[in-house]
């Protein structure tokens, strides 16, 4: 085909602008690509990769009274599981364990309700705080204390794991409401009410009989301070009226630190449906706690039952921390030799995964989380040590949680209340400031 001057000239002029025209339509005119939604990037994650990619926080492990029974524990190296000496909590094995922060429980038991006994379990809970910081301050390459929410994520970012605190059991408080104020400049950030006894405080859910009908009168002024300080209110172990008085005084969120569903598992540490739905409603968050009798009472070998009825005493002594060292090195021979010749009728992580399930069932997924207890009596089959905190990821993928989901029971969820706790306690400043 011949064509004229003008006619190329012209052709050339359209087939340019055909195709500057084309770039622009193929650059901003065509329809995006569908966005991959969270669902089908999950189909592309292994359960082991979505539980190393989420902020895992565990709300209770009772590691510091541990170290204070044994001091020549080395919580820098990684113990054999499955022995009373190696503990189910060590740096290592939590690395291991993917798990990214831990609230470290500063327990103490409960003696004489008198001043004497209350100066003594201030002492203690002193001791283990000082323990604690020791630890992150050997092991600054690793771990450091942690006072907000915002240091779980500044602290992940970094590779290291973050330690925050809070105290179990208010006996270390006495009569003295000041104390709430001085273990916060410790570094606490919950305070559990009670522990297995009434204190003055409030009504345990195990004592044998109530004193207060809920919260006493200094009870409801911890509280009070609690809120304003930005300390999270713990309602784990407290008596049912206990639980009714503080949602009822409350202006934040409160947390259960350890505790799970009654209706799956019928002990007075659990919680009934009217509890977890009035968390949901005051926007709290409870942790599952996996001690295997609150997730499921299993029955045990007449010969275990026998054994372990031999050494009930010495078990009461070491956790009441009367034994001497010695004593300490032959109660945990003892205690090994019937555990591995009576092994424990222990229930399994799909036990644990059950109450979750339940509880988020009647809460919602915004209100559940993970409080295992280790250290402190927790423990299952599959999840014996925080080495294996994964398995729990692995059973909620398989029931078909999302990863967000995922993320909110890990840790999302609490740390919405703490920042919420925090965020009460600011406007209650500034409203004694403004005189209001």
């Amino acid at each position: 085909m011949n064509l004229s001057k003008n006619q190329v000239l012209s052709l050339s002029i359209i087939l340019l602008s055909f195709t500057v025209n084309g770039c622009t339509i193929s650059n901003k005119k065509l329809p995006p690509s569908p966005e991959v939604t969270q669902e089908q990037q999950q189909k592309a994650l292994t359960p082991e990769e979505i539980h190393e990619k989420v902020l895992t926080i565990d709300s209770h492990i009772d590691w510091p009274y541990r170290q204070f029974l044994d001091p020549d524990f080395q919580p820098n190296i990684r113990h054999l599981p499955g022995k009373l000496g190696s503990g189910q909590w060590d740096i290592v094995r939590m690395q291991e364990g993917g798990l990214d922060a831990v609230f470290m429980s500063i327990f103490t038991p409960q003696k004489e309700r008198d001043r004497q006994g209350h100066e003594q379990a201030k002492a203690k809970a002193i001791k283990m705080i000082e323990i604690t910081k020791k630890m992150a301050e050997e092991n600054s390459d690793k771990v450091e204390i942690a006072l907000n929410p915002e240091d779980a994520e500044r602290l992940d970012k970094m590779g290291k794991i973050a330690i925050f605190m809070g105290i179990e059991n208010g006996y270390p408080i006495g009569k003295d409401i000041s104390n709430v104020k001085f273990f916060y400049d410790q570094g606490i950030r919950y305070i559990t009410i009670t522990h297995s006894k009434n204190n003055e405080l409030a009504d345990s859910s195990t004592d044998k009989k109530q004193e207060w009908n809920g919260l006493s009168d200094l009870g409801e002024k911890v509280v009070k301070e609690m809120n304003s300080l930005g300390i999270m209110v713990d309602i784990s172990h407290v008596h049912d009226d206990t639980f009714w008085d503080v949602i009822k005084l409350t202006k934040a969120p409160v947390i259960a630190s350890h505790s799970s569903a009654r209706q799956l598992e019928n002990h007075p540490r659990n919680m009934s449906d009217e509890m977890l739905k009035a968390v949901k409603e005051n926007g709290g968050v409870v942790q599952v706690c996996i001690f295997d009798t609150y997730i499921k009472k299993l029955p045990q070998t007449a010969e275990r039952e026998k054994a372990m009825k031999t050494i009930a005493k010495e078990i009461t002594a070491y956790w009441q921390g009367k034994l001497s060292q010695v004593e300490i090195e032959k109660f945990r021979e003892k205690y090994d030799l019937i555990n591995d010749k009576y092994p424990k009728n222990q229930p399994t992580v799909t036990d644990v995964v059950d109450h979750i399930d339940y509880m988020v069932k009647v809460m919602g997924i915004n209100h559940v989380g993970i409080g295992s207890d280790l250290d402190g009596g927790g423990g299952v089959r599959g999840m014996n040590d925080v080495s294996e905190m994964p398995n729990i990821t692995k059973e909620l993928v398989a029931r078909g949680y999302t990863e967000e989901d995922i993320q909110k029971i890990w840790g999302g969820n609490l740390m919405r209340v703490f920042s919420e706790a925090q965020k009460v306690a600011r406007e209650i400043q500034n409203q004694e400031i403004s005189g209001k």
